[in-house]
């Protein structure tokens, strides 16, 4: 999840999302001839982005509903790699990003410099990231929690990918992290090693704590894991304002987030209603996770999973809706 959370063009840009969730369904990709006021056909297409975690899915699939069906939009979910999104507010690929996670240096290259992107407020989620082990090894080993006795434990955290020192799991590489430095400017005897994906991050936490299978990873919520398997955070130096300013020298915890939606400048003066519904967009955490479990647990689609949700708060998501 999590500042996010790296890659090269656009157009080779777009994968599978390779989490937990069901896939996301796309509209088709052609845009209509906007309707006659009171008509039901479409009145254009939106593109929101696809980044690979099953949280941003459900935030996507809820707006993507809407627009749908209470404002006759077509809608295209590319599935596009983090960094990779912001290109496509340049190439007009993109109109949408819904979850973003910080990005700083993204935000002055895309929103100040090329003036291609804007802000369009918080999504209401609050994101962070974190080092996480399952609860037994915390109840096990009291002072693992801190990072200064994290190299005692070392030894239990070594697989075959580790080169003799203790494996901290990361997940899709295209996620934003502070890890590498982290373990070196800490003087760690740890390894980072990339799972690939959201979905083996659940697998080794499900199994760390089903098996008793000792594991360090990176995570973040909001997430609904955090309801189905016990975790315990490991406490890094405090963040403090501008500890992470150079990746290199990074030696803090990671921030929390007010995680925001951004979009195209384009989309942001012509796209209307639609424009409008993304930027009343928020809620909460549970409200993500409620979604984003049915859609890794409960068989349901993305597009089911936010009918669901959709049926059960009406009096959330009509405040979005442009009047």
């Amino acid at each position: 999840m999590k500042i996010r959370l790296l890659a090269g063009l656009l157009a080779l840009g777009l994968a599978a999302v390779g989490c937990g969730g069901a896939k996301v369904e796309t509209s088709p990709s052609s845009s209509a001839a906007p309707a006659a006021s009171g008509s039901s056909a479409a009145t254009g297409t939106v593109k929101i982005a696809i980044n690979p975690w099953v949280g941003y899915e459900a935030s996507a699939n809820v707006v993507a509903y809407l627009l749908k069906n209470e404002l006759h939009y077509n809608v295209e979910l590319p599935e596009i790699k983090e960094q990779l999104a912001w290109e496509g507010f340049e190439t007009g690929d993109v109109d949408v990003i819904i979850e973003n996670w910080g990005h700083p240096d993204l935000k002055k290259k895309f929103i100040e410099e090329k003036k291609v992107a804007t802000e369009a407020g918080s999504t209401g989620n609050k994101g962070i990231i974190g080092w996480y082990v399952p609860k037994w090894m915390a109840d096990k080993y009291p002072d693992i929690t801190d990072y200064k006795n994290l190299n005692k434990y070392a030894s239990l955290f070594k697989t075959s990918e580790s080169s003799g020192k203790g494996q901290l799991l990361d997940g899709d590489p295209s996620y934003v992290t502070n890890d590498e430095a982290l373990v070196k400017n800490l003087k760690l005897n740890y390894k980072v090693v990339t799972g690939g994906s959201e979905a083996a991050l659940l697998k080794s936490a499900t199994q760390a704590q089903e098996q008793q299978k000792a594991l360090l990873f990176y995570f973040w919520t909001p997430h609904w894991l955090f309801d189905k398997v016990d975790l315990v955070r490991v406490n890094l130096p405090a963040w403090t304002d501008g500890c992470d300013a150079d990746p290199k020298k990074v030696a803090c915890d990671y921030p929390e987030m007010d995680l925001d939606k951004i979009v195209s400048k384009k989309f942001a003066d012509t796209g209307g209603k639609a424009y409008e519904l993304v930027k009343n967009f928020s809620w909460t955490n549970e409200d993500q996770n409620a979604v984003a479990n049915d859609m890794t647990n409960n068989g349901l689609t993305g597009e089911q999973a936010a009918k669901k949700w959709i049926e059960a708060n009406t009096a959330k998501w009509q405040a979005w809706i442009p009047k």
